[in-house]
């Protein structure tokens, strides 16, 4: 568990990322012979991500190769536009950077929406672990949902440690916020009534929403949005709240006392994946490759806590700020890996139960 509330002031953030720009900014191994006046567009995130990947990744490849980078903000799931594109052959984007559900989903069936990378046996992809790597994508971001409270609530008193404590509301009494939707609430009942990590998947749907009847009524706010929760948190609105890691770490930076529970935090990946079929694919792939590079994915957390997909990235982040990264090998190790397969294949089942639990 990780109680950090000394957060992620600008100061610390560049001082954390200083270090490695100068030896980033013109990297030897790339040639610009060929690559002039080509150009591929890559889906992102948007807001911190675009400005983030723009000074770390777009603007050096560019420098280093000629080849033109733009990213562009699209849908949280841009499986239908990219769909659309593909099926059509034309090519709005070339690659995106998306979550391992939607990659499922673009890749099941006899016509693939993506391109297989064939990068498994480049030198710098190959340090990507395993468990950050499929056939049509190449991990760049890990992403994780931890329980984050206010501190000043349980001052002279215990603080929760797990999902276990957010579901026992006689011992940790508080106002406690959830998310309106099944993914990671599921998985986070579960483990609160006392499943392993290791044996979350497949969800036993019956289990999750008995232990969630028990603190229904407990539940002051059913939030939507990660500005929500941040507000929340920052206002002192409730006590409690699972989130996704990056809005209590914003909220502790505003100056908010807030704790981050790492035990049990369920974590996802996002990978750059490679539209099928576009003309731009073999410079995607050069793209891929420059972003494998620890120095660089160090860089990233001048801007947010990154979860960087090469170990050996922390060999160049402030020890300071390492522990804020979801890939973090002791936040890493307590962590459940979403299972991007039952969700694919459950969703709608756990939607519409979860949309009637909330009505009833």
């Amino acid at each position: 568990m990780s109680m950090r509330q000394s957060g992620w002031s600008r100061r610390t953030l560049l001082k954390a990322g200083a270090a490695g720009t100068a030896a980033l900014a013109m990297p030897a191994i790339w040639s610009p012979a060929r690559a002039q006046n080509k150009r591929i567009v890559v889906r992102d995130d948007g807001g911190i991500y675009t400005k983030a990947y723009g000074e770390v990744f777009y603007k050096p490849f560019t420098a280093a190769t000629g080849i033109e980078v733009v990213g562009v903000q699209a849908n949280a799931e841009p499986t239908a536009q990219i769909r659309s594109m593909v099926e059509a052959k034309s090519y709005t984007w070339d690659m995106a950077k998306i979550s391992e559900p939607a990659i499922l989903m673009l890749t099941a069936g006899d016509k693939p929406m993506l391109e297989k990378h064939g990068l498994e046996n480049d030198p710098a992809v190959a340090a990507i672990p395993k468990q950050y790597m499929s056939a049509y994508g190449v991990g760049t971001n890990v992403y994780t949902t931890v329980l984050a409270y206010r501190t000043d609530a349980f001052k002279g008193r215990k603080a929760p440690a797990s999902w276990k404590d957010f579901y026992d509301v006689a011992n940790f009494p508080g106002r406690r916020a959830l998310r309106k939707h099944p993914f990671d609430t599921i998985e986070q009942a579960l483990m609160a009534d006392g499943v392993a990590t290791g044996s979350v998947y497949p969800c036993d749907l019956d289990r999750a929403f008995k232990a969630l009847d028990r603190i229904k009524k407990d539940i002051s706010v059913f939030w939507t949005s990660g500005a929500q929760v941040e507000q929340m948190l920052i206002s002192g609105e409730v006590d409690m709240v699972p989130t996704w890691v990056s809005r209590p770490q914003a909220a502790i930076a505003a100056g908010a006392p807030v704790g981050i529970v790492w035990d049990q935090n369920i974590w996802g990946l996002d990978s750059w994946a490679i539209l099928a079929g576009t003309p731009n694919a073999d410079a995607c792939r050069q793209f891929i490759k420059f972003t494998c590079d620890p120095k660089r994915q160090a860089e990233l957390v001048k801007y947010f806590p990154a979860g960087v997909t090469l170990p050996d990235a922390f060999n160049h982040i402030d020890p300071k700020v390492a522990p804020d990264c979801p890939t973090f090998p002791a936040n890493i190790e307590k962590g459940v890996k979403i299972n991007a397969q039952y969700w694919l294949d459950n969703q709608q089942k756990a939607l519409e139960r979860y949309n009637a639990w909330l009505l009833s």
